[in-house]
């Protein structure tokens, strides 16, 4: 109807003057109020008076073409928007999306190794090779640690506590945090470091870093990324596997044998504790057997 271009052009300009925003933000929220237009214009109402029951059969439409939980979560944000819009310049008296639930989005589980998959990995690096022990240390501290790639490209010798079992690392937001860490660990970087990287001709401004290539430079996170996927394939691992996968498996694996999740938040480096929580996806079979084997009711 012809109020809608009205409050349409209204409203990009308020998104771009008052609110800010960068140019594609504006398009996208444009688009979702165009899609409630075209709706509207169906049911021959203008953008002030549709009401909840005109929204919520939106919401249904998008649902029936099939378009994904996201998708439709974020249009309603838009048309959400548009209403506090015009909520805002008193154009209406009562805010119609108010009560417009969201759809649930899930959160996308993580990949996870098994142990069992992790020993294959670590076996099927080849020592033969020159950066053999290096890639091996590397798979080892990952997952032993649960680092964050960039956290491993930067790790320096002065940040290696094995004396007092742990590793200081520096993570998100500059923030430092003590990771503790096991003997293989240990072995491993003191095996690569007394043996392959001693013989490395080492860049002086990288002479504190721990894993270096084969230049004695620093390496980048897509070296890294590469190494892994090609020891998954050589392993017959038929799973995506990255540097967070082992992270993620870390947490997991820590989880699953009872750790605390303030604690793995802690060596995590989580700032939230419901960032942690998307580790939390236990299978039937191990939430079963935790309650047989600790609640009290099953105990005789």
């Amino acid at each position: 109807m012809s109020n809608w271009e009205h409050y349409i052009n209204d409203f990009i300009a308020y998104l771009k003057i008052e609110k800010g925003l960068a140019a594609n933000s504006v398009e996208a929220y444009t688009r979702d109020v165009e899609k409630l237009r075209d709706f509207a214009q169906a049911v021959k109402k203008n953008a002030t008076e549709l009401t909840h029951s005109d929204l919520v059969q939106f919401v249904a439409e998008l649902y029936d073409l099939g378009l994904s939980n996201r998708s439709q979560a974020r249009i309603i944000s838009g048309i959400k928007q548009f209403y506090a819009y015009l909520f805002l310049e008193e154009e209406i008296s009562d805010d119609p999306s108010e009560l417009l639930e969201q759809p649930r989005l899930g959160r996308k589980l993580p990949e996870v190794l098994t142990i069992e998959e992790i020993d294959l990995m670590i076996r099927a690096v080849d020592l033969s090779k020159a950066e053999g022990e290096r890639n091996r240390a590397i798979i080892e501290t990952l997952y032993s640690c649960g680092l964050r790639v960039s956290e491993l490209v930067n790790l320096r010798f002065e940040d290696l506590h094995f004396d007092k079992g742990f590793i200081r690392i520096i993570g998100k937001g500059n923030k430092e945090r003590l990771v503790p860490v096991s003997p293989s660990v240990e072995e491993e970087i003191t095996s690569y470091r007394n043996n392959s990287r001693a013989k490395l001709n080492i860049l002086p401004k990288h002479e504190k870093i721990v894993f270096l290539n084969r230049r004695g430079a620093q390496l980048t996170r897509v070296m890294i990324f590469t190494m892994i996927k090609q020891t998954a394939i050589a392993a017959g691992i038929n799973k995506p596997v990255s540097p967070h996968t082992f992270r993620h498996s870390f947490a997991t694996h820590l989880l699953e044998g009872g750790a605390n999740l303030r604690a793995i938040q802690e060596m995590l480096g989580h700032e939230s504790i419901t960032t942690t929580e998307i580790y939390t996806h236990l299978d039937e079979r191990f939430l079963r057997d935790a309650i047989i084997s600790f609640h009290p009711r099953n105990k005789k």
